[in-house]
């Protein structure tokens, strides 16, 4: 396991490690400002925390996401390690992994200036894949039993979401249905407000994980490895991931929080709380079930779910369509990128 010293005595040796990193740094960075966003969309939504202050926890809790979930399990990290096979030539892997990271940090960059909620994780697997597909000149490179996790994650989290959002809004509107309306809103704030840590928590538990591993792929090709080195995961790659993500968290997503926050479902403070509390726990699950989910779908899952406990009049299904409509572009649409850019980069270079 490479220790800090020599990954920086590496990166002043070693160009190709160097610009590897900053490129996978530069899709962390993407995904905090995007995805990240999603976590503290209902609490900032409906007032129950301050923007700034908003930031300042999810920065702080992206970061102890990813430490402990490390620490306790590697499996969403150890799926995308395993999800495909850029062949015996280290060098060549790496310009396509290269290739991959531009093609996510583009789609990323796009998603964000748009405001649209796009899936850095899926992003990240469907640009990887293309690059495989077009490093082996087929499907061979990849794993399809890996694979199948993400499909399974897809199902789950968006099932898992809605269904908990729903039964959710409904219990807690009956629990404390005696509260004043003054009472009620101080305590739905503060469910709020610990949902949205807990959803920061477990993104960076998720997406922080899916990252890392890549992190780590990009080291083990660029000195010349086609496969990660033994041991595991080093602490000083973690919290170089987690710092860079929580930056990109701190680096705003105003657009993204709109959109998912109030642009969905004009919630009131109970449904917010039931559809910050639902992700966190749908997060959670797929985690210990190494299951490599999107946080923005499993969010958006939870917010539709908890609208529709109300009405199913209260949910903007014109926004809803069109987040549907991104997610589902953004599987081939991030594997043809990636497959061309792979192609062009294994020419140039």
């Amino acid at each position: 396991m490479a220790t800090l010293s020599d990954f920086i005595a590496m990166l002043t040796t070693n160009p190709a490690l160097a610009v590897s990193m900053a490129l996978v740094l530069g899709t962390i960075f993407v995904n905090g400002a995007t995805d990240a966003a999603n976590a503290i969309a209902e609490a900032v939504g409906t007032r129950a925390i301050k923007f700034p202050r908003a930031i300042a926890m999810s920065v702080v809790c992206e970061f102890a996401g990813l430490a402990v979930s490390v620490a306790v399990s590697t499996a969403v990290a150890d799926t995308i390690d395993h999800m495909v096979d850029f062949g015996g030539d280290p060098h060549m892997a790496l310009i396509a992994l290269c290739a991959a990271m531009v093609g996510i940090v583009v789609w990323g960059c796009a998603a964000w200036y748009f405001g649209i909620p796009t899936s850095e994780s899926h992003a990240l697997i469907a640009g990887l894949t293309g690059a495989a597909i077009a490093l082996q000149g087929g499907v061979g490179g990849v794993n399809w039993s890996e694979w199948s996790k993400v499909i399974w994650g897809l199902v789950l989290s968006i099932a898992i979401g809605l269904a908990l959002g729903y039964v959710l809004s409904h219990a807690l509107r009956w629990i404390f249905a005696d509260l004043t309306n003054r009472d009620a809103n101080i305590l739905f704030s503060r469910f709020q407000v610990v949902g949205a840590g807990f959803g920061s928590f477990m993104h960076g538990a998720q997406d922080g994980q899916k990252f890392l591993s890549t992190a780590m792929m990009a080291i083990a090709l660029a000195t010349g490895s086609d496969t990660l080195a033994e041991g595991g995961y080093p602490l000083w790659l973690m919290a170089l991931c987690a710092s860079v993500l929580s930056l990109g968290v701190a680096s705003g997503g105003v657009k993204i929080v709109k959109t998912v926050g109030t642009g969905v479902v004009n919630m009131e403070k109970y449904q917010g709380a039931a559809a910050s509390i639902s992700a966190g726990i749908s997060l959670l699950l797929a985690t210990l079930w190494g299951l490599p989910v999107s946080t923005t779908n499993t969010k958006t899952a939870a917010i539709v779910g908890a609208g529709c406990s109300k009405s199913i009049h209260t949910v903007n299904w014109g926004v809803a369509r069109e987040m549907v409509m991104t997610w589902v572009l953004t599987f081939p649409g991030c594997g043809i990128i990636g497959y061309v850019l792979a192609r062009i980069f294994l020419m140039v270079f």
